[in-house]
């Protein structure tokens, strides 16, 4: 797909791959419905107002736009247009954006000029405006540019080629479990990162799947929006969508609920339980990385907490380590051999990988294993047993000199309550040294918690 030019993008996989069909199928409702011949309209009106403003071929466009209907069409307008799309979280700050447009140069910035709706809607109504910053090709030949969540540290900045989102497009097609064509995905994740953009987006438009956004982030309205049609809907979401769901009562039967997948972390086993024994559906697990896209999944809930590797897609264990098979280097501007070397990409996640079956089983971050006293403690256990711990609603662990939980309640706790109960589940040695109860959890911009020691304890103060 790119060209001899490094940072030239042919444009005809937009069409060929997300665009194609019948002009009359509905792709997307927000919740008014938008078929393909709609779709293909406003995106060609885009890419003459990107022109107009400055965006060339191998050029890049950042788009910082909340998600909706604007955010689609000008990403597709943008690689029509043969140009890279820089995605800008909308919850990034002035000087977050800033330091980003000074390291990338795009050619023109794209922000609202308007935006309707409430605070929790998750799409919302925005009028964009088009604006020049810098006469430059793009950084790289990539199609798209992502920051990392950076849960554990600084974003880094990513780049992925067509090809590559191309690849994982029809990777999610072999995928058993996934959504598929006539079907709905009632869409809850940012289509600014890898699980909403390539597993919502790109694959709906892709494989005729209607995505549905619902009109608020709550548990009622995900329902309603499952219950507004006949079809199978499969609900795309992050743990925290698991735990909204499981608190929320179905009013009737939901005979279109089809299951839910979940990305990001790993999902508490209690919380699991909860939602499967308040609806009923299996809750699929996928494990991906903004570097790769989707690794390996479980969308059946056979395995669980174990995921098999995607068509395509080979995972290794080195020295307890997961790495995962990645042709080229897929960070701009980083030349790092201790994240990518060789063509394998290190998850910097312990897991192993089972000789036999091939299945994944993800145990958390490397660094989560610590040394007190000389004993070996992995911190992904203790967060678990705290996380499971009656009154807790979320908890995060982490080793600060000294193992320190910081623990966001679910009602009223004490820090003795917290520190009994845990006296009856852990070892003295793997026992929190200080407990920190926090109002709420800092969390990225993609729902998972961050871990941060600095975070942290700010949120604690």
């Amino acid at each position: 797909m790119t060209t001899g030019n490094p940072a030239a993008i042919d444009p005809l996989w937009v069409d060929e791959i997300l665009l194609q069909g019948r002009s009359t199928d509905i792709c997307l409702r927000l919740p008014e419905p938008v078929d393909r011949g709609t779709l293909r309209r406003l995106v060609t009106g885009a890419q003459a107002r990107l022109a107009a403003a400055g965006l060339r071929p191998g050029g890049a466009a950042a788009l910082r736009l909340p998600p909706s209907l604007a955010y689609v069409v000008n990403l597709l307008a943008t690689w029509r247009s043969g140009a890279q799309a820089i995605l800008l979280d909308h919850r990034l700050t002035d000087h977050e954006v800033g330091r980003a447009l000074e390291r990338l140069t795009p050619q023109v910035v794209v922000a609202p000029v308007r935006t309707g709706g409430g605070g929790l809607r998750i799409f919302v109504d925005v009028t964009e405006g088009v604006t020049a910053y810098a006469d430059r090709p793009a950084v790289s030949g990539h199609a798209v540019i992502q920051l990392s969540s950076g849960s554990t540290g600084p974003s880094k900045v990513i780049g992925r080629t067509a090809d590559d989102l191309v690849a994982e497009v029809h990777r999610y097609t072999r995928i058993d479990g996934v959504a598929l064509p006539g079907e709905r995905i009632i869409l809850l994740p940012s289509m600014v990162h890898v699980l909403g953009l390539v597993g919502g987006l790109l694959y709906g438009l892709h494989a005729g799947v209607e995505l549905v956004p619902p009109e608020r982030l709550a548990g009622d309205a995900v329902l309603a929006a499952i219950a507004a049609d006949d079809s199978p809907a499969t609900v795309l979401g992050v743990p925290f969508h698991i735990g909204l769901l499981a608190s929320t009562r179905p009013i009737g039967p939901l005979p279109q609920f089809k299951r839910m997948t979940t990305g990001g972390e790993l999902v508490p086993a209690a919380v699991a339980a909860a939602f499967a024994d308040r609806h009923g559906v299996p809750l699929g697990n996928m494990y991906g990385m903004t570097e790769v896209g989707v690794i390996g999944t479980d969308l059946h809930g056979r395995h669980r907490p174990s995921i098999a590797p995607a068509p395509g897609i080979e995972v290794r264990e080195v020295d307890g380590e997961l790495r995962v098979s990645c042709p080229a280097s897929p960070y701009v501007g980083l030349s790092d051999p201790t994240r990518w070397a060789d063509g394998w990409l290190h998850t910097r996640d312990a897991g192993t990988v089972d000789a036999d079956t091939g299945l994944v089983t993800v145990r958390g971050r490397l660094d989560s294993q610590v040394s007190v006293g000389g004993l070996k403690v992995d911190l992904t256990e203790v967060e678990a047993t705290v996380a499971a711990l009656p009154g807790v609603a979320a908890a995060v662990v982490v080793f600060d000199g000294a193992i320190t939980a910081y623990v966001q309640p679910d009602g009223p706790l004490s820090q003795e309550v917290l520190d009994e109960l845990l006296a009856e589940r852990l070892a003295g040695y793997k026992r929190p040294r200080a407990l920190r109860l926090v109002a709420q959890l800092p969390r990225t911009t993609t729902g998972k918690l961050v871990r941060s020691t600095d975070a942290l304890r700010t949120a604690a103060t």
